[in-house]
């Protein structure tokens, strides 16, 4: 009997990968959505070999230079070069390594600490969960951008400022959702009868409530990565986020916005690649969402 415990293990699990993906083959966004964040991933860790030039690289002889398939534009540079004769298809690969790591570390911040207060607030009530919930909208009453702006305003743009400024803004929707979940869960007759043998309320949260709420954070947070991009990208744009050497696709949109009339190519290319990574992101949240749904079709 013990030696079928993990045959069924096994079984169980690899039924979940076949609905996995069944679902992805029979979504046609998810399947794009996949390829694309997948895609962006790649270029991410291997900029520095797939990038034909260093990102900080400046040419003075060679500024302005057109796409290649446009009059006087070559290979060397495909998508052109910037005011400082910087590459512009270099600087978009190795942006999307500091987009993706803000995008995704905030997300993973913001998430931990949603997560944990709306555990405990949603669990225990009370002066508890008053105390966060009247916190949560305090937060709610300012919108994101305008707080991160006079954050980022007191203590400096930077990465890692960044980086804890938006993790720090964006808490709130996690620990909402994840109360409402654990005010559900709570009350179902298998928390019940943990509490009525005694176990201890850590091991009720991460044991029995956390397993069943991670599912919803992994949606909400998968979409928010999108968002939180976006966000990155309009305080680079505005000088308050990423700052040279470093590039991030918004600091690149930052510095082709004064000669849009003459070098569209400095701010369009940029431009394309957060539309198609974002549109990628949301694409696969969509199919999580239906995956994480155990209502779907299996």
């Amino acid at each position: 009997m013990p030696d079928s415990l993990p045959m069924q293990n096994n079984l169980v699990k690899n039924s979940k990968w076949k609905r996995w993906l069944k679902l992805l083959l029979r979504s046609k966004t998810g399947t794009v959505g996949l390829l694309i964040v997948l895609t962006i991933v790649f270029v991410a860790i291997f900029a520095p070999w797939l990038a034909p030039y260093e990102h900080s690289v400046i040419d003075p002889l060679n500024t302005h230079k057109p796409p290649f398939w446009m009059e006087g534009g070559d290979m060397a540079n495909v998508l052109g070069t910037d005011n400082l004769g910087r590459d512009i298809l270099s600087r978009i690969i190795y942006g999307s390594q500091v987009s993706l790591l803000v995008g995704i570390s905030s997300v993973v911040l913001a998430g931990v600490i949603g997560v944990l207060v709306g555990l405990f607030a949603g669990y225990f009530g009370g002066f508890l969960d008053a105390f966060f919930m009247r916190l949560a909208d305090s937060f709610l009453a300012i919108p994101n951008i305008l707080l991160a702006l006079v954050m980022l305003g007191v203590f400096g743009p930077g990465l890692m400022t960044l980086i804890l400024v938006l993790g720090v803004t964006n808490w709130v929707q996690y620990a909402r959702i994840i109360r409402g979940e654990v005010l559900s869960i709570k009350e179902r007759d298998f928390v019940r009868a943990a509490k009525t043998i005694g176990v201890k309320n850590r091991n009720i949260i991460f044991s029995h409530l956390y397993p069943n709420v991670i599912s919803s954070f992994i949606v909400v947070a998968t979409l928010s990565v999108a968002s939180t991009i976006i966000l990155e990208s309009s305080l680079s744009f505005l000088g308050l986020g990423i700052q040279p050497p470093q590039v991030s696709w918004g600091t690149i949109l930052s510095d082709g916005r004064d000669y849009l009339a003459t070098s569209w190519w400095l701010a369009t290319f940029p431009g394309l690649a957060i539309t198609i990574a974002v549109l990628g992101i949301i694409f696969l949240g969509d199919w999580l969402r239906d995956v994480m749904d155990p209502r779907s079709v299996k």
